[in-house]
């Protein structure tokens, strides 16, 4: 049987949930993720757990923050003045807005607290800081 290697482009169905084992994610119902292996399309924990796997084998892989999308960085959480939003613009919680950062990048801030005067906005991605577990089956293996 031949086994997914770097280079492959590999379907697959998975389950992801957290380690109190609430669900987050799930390709139940859907067609099978689709990526190549190594390419950087995946969290590295992932990318790495499919390695080697052959069609029709299940797996489970529990993947550390670390290995998955990194640890909770509080310096990407800022609070900001309603006054700073256009006079048009109501944020709501978990409304998400795209910003610029000084050197270029494209940032998603994601609104998470809403005071009086000030809005709390996070830039962190909402599994951060979060050990991750996939239950992943091995649907198909092209060789790269």
């Amino acid at each position: 049987m031949k086994k997914a290697a770097i280079g492959d482009k590999v379907k697959v169905h998975y389950t992801g949930t957290l380690t109190d084992g609430k669900m987050f994610d799930s390709s139940e119902g859907r067609e099978p993720l689709e990526f190549t292996i190594g390419a950087g399309q995946m969290i590295m924990g992932f990318d790495a757990g499919v390695r080697d796997m052959t069609e029709g084998e299940s797996k489970r892989l529990e993947i550390s923050a670390e290995q998955g999308y990194g640890a909770f960085r509080e310096d990407l959480v800022m609070e900001v003045g309603l006054d700073q939003f256009p006079e048009n613009e109501d944020p709501k919680l978990g409304m998400r807005y795209q910003f610029q950062t000084e050197d270029g990048h494209q940032m998603v801030l994601t609104v998470t607290t809403i005071n009086e005067a000030t809005v709390v906005l996070d830039g962190n991605h909402e599994l951060a800081g979060k050990d991750l577990i996939f239950d992943v089956t091995m649907v198909e293996i092209e060789k790269g």
